[in-house]
């Protein structure tokens, strides 16, 4: 395979669209060159929590740069959102001590506890943003979600998005990522709303040269 950039991103309503280097290609494309659907939040105000599992800082990050596009168009639109930074919080590993009896408050009171879990209670919408590490969300992230464990039941329905960059550009880059967030939401009965699935991202410039970031504002503007 060539080398490449683009973007998939993939959701309810059959929506799936292309950026690359050459441009936009998509299904059912509008003017903006992003696929038609159903609107995640039925014109109504979501509580928005995203959940940034990238240890490199704004600069750097090209999944920071994608999430921060994005909750930009999503508070335009009205929603409101919230941004955990999982990599430079105040975190513990779930022990498995079952202390929380999978329904209650960690042992621990960390930032997750104290700070993200109330928030994501009283989400609509819970975002997972990551770097692709060896094919999987990075140790940041999955710190993090270990720690659902505490409110399976509590956490259970919401609606849910996944926001992935990847230096790597072979067709398969993605896959067990996505099997794993998709195996998580069944699990968690929640329902995927978009997977933002962006390869061949190296370095910071590229997404922005690209217009990744574009992509990323005009998916929160159309929620």
């Amino acid at each position: 395979m060539d080398r490449r950039n683009f973007i998939k991103i993939v959701g309810f309503g059959a929506l799936t669209a292309y950026l690359t280097g050459c441009g936009i290609s998509a299904v059912n494309d509008n003017e903006e060159g992003v696929a038609a659907h159903d609107s995640v939040s039925g014109g109504r105000s979501l509580n928005i929590v995203l959940i940034n599992g990238s240890p490199h800082d704004e600069k750097q990050s090209t999944s920071r740069y994608l999430a921060q596009r994005f909750a930009e168009g999503a508070e335009k639109s009205g929603h409101k959102v919230f941004m955990f930074d999982a990599a430079n919080s105040t975190v513990n590993p779930c022990r498995g001590c079952d202390q929380c009896g999978m329904d209650g408050a960690c042992i621990f009171e960390d930032d997750i506890e104290k700070f993200l879990m109330p928030k994501m209670l009283k989400s609509d919408l819970i975002i997972l943003v990551t770097p692709l590490y060896y094919f999987g969300m990075s140790a940041q992230l999955k710190i993090v979600v270990d720690r659902f464990y505490s409110r399976s039941t509590k956490l259970g329905g919401k609606k849910t998005m996944l926001m992935a960059t990847a230096w790597n550009s072979s067709p398969w880059t993605m896959d067990a990522l996505k099997l794993h967030y998709e195996t998580i939401a069944r699990y968690m009965n929640w329902k995927d709303v978009g997977q933002v699935l962006a390869i061949g991202c190296g370095s910071r410039k590229v997404p922005e040269l690209i217009k990744f970031g574009d992509m990323a504002h005009q998916i929160g503007l159309s929620l």
